[in-house]
């Protein structure tokens, strides 16, 4: 059958300026680029990943948007009909990675941040000290105290762990696997520089990694690769998923083909073999069972270790976040459906899970309505992209935000989204050792540390114009947010008033 398919994009190549130095085509993972007297790309494989375009010394590649001639149809658009041209040469399921690129409205571009002037002054961040530093894990209701004979306050109420984050981002759980070992050692290196914690992902943490322990936080899945007494304690907390926003009610899959020797090791599976993540945990079929798992897991690190429970977010998150807290979870994670992933289910990916804004927005509500927010922290994850979505999801209720795509994207991704082929021209999203060894761990983890410190920075300067200089300041303080262009129901969903709305 020969295919009916046509190019996504195009490459335009300025001959004249051209120096033939194929650099373009050494740079090429997905064989586009090729040299016949010239460099002669084949259309139909390039997915724009930029790395050509970044890479030549003369500037002289353009790479386009393929405007196919289809007749005009707001139902049947372009992409709609190559994604059944595709279907109809391949029987498959559709597959792409990161996350949903659908233009559904994106919430936290439609509130607004309130700030102080006159009788409440705002703050200089520049001259006065601002704390971004918050802990997690579950917190006393109230603490008690004893004064003893010489005047000394001592503190009795027993504290659970904590982990102390001196920002509150962490990177989203990518595994190894789903990620090279330098794109792992290049969060781990920048969790540690930064004050934070990098997630292990399902996939296990490589001996390369140990020495970050105290910046590491490692995942139990459902698949339980690579799940170990020594695992779960080199770690600074230990992480139960449930679900991922990319693909609500679905399990995992890296394909055989890049479980190589140090994966196989890693994950504990034979080499070439696919390592298969099934939705459900199969020892957990309700609230007790969970619970079971997490006091197991509490066990196992002698009780030093906060646990938590990530969840999709979808339309009863709520009761399943209460749940989990009475089931003696310290954290929360909740993933939205903008989140992104290695590999996924189009259909999945674009048209299950609800958004992380009034997920987050309801689970906070729930638990303080129930009066059991102080047990456990939560985390916000779901395509958060600047330090104004942090802000915004702290005042919603959040304890700390977790970034993966953005992560990423400061490493060098173009967010071309063929990350489950394994052919990542940047030595992210690949085991191929000719790729992988792109990414330099070290100027990775400078990267990624300085996004951080640009965002802390934004930070400080949005709690200065809110007369406040703490982060634990405007964790769910609702009233400092405002809705613009927002519908009555999801106002009220949110918890938040209408711009122009005073106090």
């Amino acid at each position: 059958m020969s295919s009916q398919i046509p190019p996504e994009f195009t490459v335009e190549i300025d001959y004249d300026k051209c120096r033939r130095c194929r650099r373009c085509v050494m740079n090429c993972s997905f064989g586009c680029m090729q040299f016949k007297d010239k460099v002669v790309p084949d259309h139909k494989k390039c997915v724009a990943c930029h790395r050509c375009v970044t890479f030549c010394p003369e500037g002289v590649i353009t790479i386009k948007k393929n405007e196919l001639a289809y007749k005009e149809s707001a139902n049947w658009t372009p992409e709609m009909r190559q994604n059944i041209l595709k279907q109809a040469e391949t029987g498959g399921i559709l597959l792409s990675g990161m996350g949903n690129p659908r233009p559904q409205q994106i919430l936290w571009d439609h509130m607004l941040i309130d700030a102080c002037q006159v009788t409440n002054p705002s703050i200089d961040p520049l001259r006065e000290p601002m704390e971004l530093r918050t802990y997690l894990g579950r917190k006393p209701n109230h603490l008690e105290f004893t004064r003893g004979d010489n005047g000394d306050i001592k503190l009795e109420t027993t504290l659970q762990p904590q982990v102390k984050l001196d920002i509150p981002i962490v990177f989203a759980a990518m595994s190894y696997g789903a990620l090279s070992l330098n794109a792992h050692k290049a969060l781990a290196m920048a969790a540690k520089k930064s004050g934070t914690l990098m997630n292990t992902g399902e996939g296990g943490l490589h001996t390369d990694l140990y020495p970050y322990a105290s910046n590491i936080t490692v995942q139990v899945a459902s698949g339980r690769f690579g799940v170990h007494s020594e695992y779960l304690n080199t770690s600074a907390t230990v992480e139960i998923k449930i679900g991922q926003g990319a693909k609500p009610g679905i399990g995992g899959h890296l394909p055989g083909e890049k479980v190589g020797d140090e994966i196989s090791k890693t994950r504990m599976i034979p080499a070439g073999t696919d390592a298969l993540s099934p939705a459900p945990h199969h020892d957990i079929y309700s609230i007790e069972d969970l619970s079971q798992l997490i006091y197991a897991i509490k066990e196992a690190t002698d009780y030093t270790k906060p646990v938590g429970v990530k969840i999709s977010a979808v339309h009863n998150v709520a009761a399943i976040a209460s749940g989990i807290v009475r089931a003696g979870a310290d954290i929360v994670t909740i993933d939205g459906f903008r989140g992104g992933t290695g590999a996924a289910p189009m259909v999945i990916r674009d048209n299950v899970g609800i958004p992380i804004e009034l997920a987050l927005a309801a689970v906070d509500q729930r638990l303080r309505d129930e009066g059991i927010r102080n047990n456990a922290s939560i985390l916000c994850a779901g395509s958060i992209r600047n330090s104004g979505d942090v802000a915004k999801a702290i005042a919603l209720g959040a304890d700390a935000v977790v970034i993966g795509t953005g992560a990423l994207i400061a490493l060098g991704c173009r967010v071309c989204q063929k990350c489950y082929t394994g052919n990542c021209a940047w030595g992210i999203a690949t085991q191929k050792p000719e790729l992988v060894r792109r990414l330099d761990p070290q100027l990775g983890a400078e990267r990624l540390s300085n996004l951080l410190t640009g965002w802390g920075y934004e930070l400080q300067e949005i709690l200065g114009s809110l007369g406040v200089n703490s982060i634990e300041s405007l964790r769910g303080s609702r009233e400092r947010l405002r809705g613009i262009d927002l519908d009555e129901q999801t106002l009220d969903l949110l918890g938040i008033k209408p711009a122009g709305i005073g106090q």
